[in-house]
């Protein structure tokens, strides 16, 4: 498995609030592993929220004597997320801060996810699949019936996510594994990418380049090309 991984601050921002973590090396008993978080937040608590909660998981990971990916993803995401109400708790400034994740391990010829949030996992052969499912207002009013799919993207309340890492414990995390067929790419990101950047466009990015890093800079590029209005991360895996 090839995997490559770039963060940039986009056009608009101050600082960059997302923080991503990308080995095809193991982390504990997990062969690999693949994390993507967007931070939210005042003054430097939302940077924290989501670089906090990647090393929290991390730590966790290292030293968990669990070998299933998705009980593994599970009790991690759950430390982190205890870990940052805790550290919320110790600072005024801190307070409200939190974060979306999305995390994936490759093991045995599956993609195992957890995502809590709205940053997202696509996997791509010939056509783009989204597999996570964006925890946002937009999202919920969409399955309702009370939006328009088309009209999501440029809904105003587009930015409003209804799960968070370091808002409540136990944090509710949803979890998918797909079988994965050679050449399959696997796309991490967070919205600054799919808010400015469509689904077909994403996928002509990721087959017109021959190597992970060159498509993720291409993805990036594109989001700033088309405003780049947030933080643009990007983990691309070649299976």
């Amino acid at each position: 498995m090839k995997v490559y991984s770039v963060t940039d601050i986009g056009r608009r921002r101050a600082s960059n609030q997302d923080f991503i973590y990308a080995s095809d090396q193991p982390v504990g008993n997990l062969p690999n592993l693949m994390i993507v978080a967007d931070g939210m937040g005042g003054h430097n608590a939302g940077d924290l929220a989501s670089r906090y909660t990647v090393e929290s998981m991390i730590e966790y990971l290292g030293q968990a004597q669990e070998k299933r990916p998705i009980p593994l993803l599970s009790e991690a995401i759950h430390f982190a997320n205890d870990r940052v109400i805790e550290k919320a708790s110790t600072d005024k400034a801190l307070e409200g801060m939190g974060t979306t994740v999305v995390a994936a391990v490759v093991k045995d010829g599956y993609l195992y996810v957890a995502n809590v949030g709205d940053s997202r996992l696509y996997l791509m052969d010939q056509e783009i699949s989204q597999i996570t499912r964006d925890h946002s207002l937009v999202e919920e009013m969409v399955r309702m019936g009370e939006l328009q799919r088309k009209d999501a993207r440029s809904h105003p309340d587009k930015n409003v996510i209804t799960r968070a890492i370091g808002v409540k414990s136990p944090v509710r995390v949803d979890f998918f594994d797909v079988k994965l067929e050679p050449g399959d790419h696997i796309l991490l990101c967070s919205d600054g990418l799919t808010n400015m950047v469509e689904d077909g466009e994403i996928l002509q990015i990721v087959k017109k380049y021959h190597s992970p890093k060159e498509a993720a800079q291409h993805l990036v590029n594109e989001a700033n090309k088309n405003g780049g209005k947030d933080n643009i991360s990007v983990v691309l895996a070649e299976v």
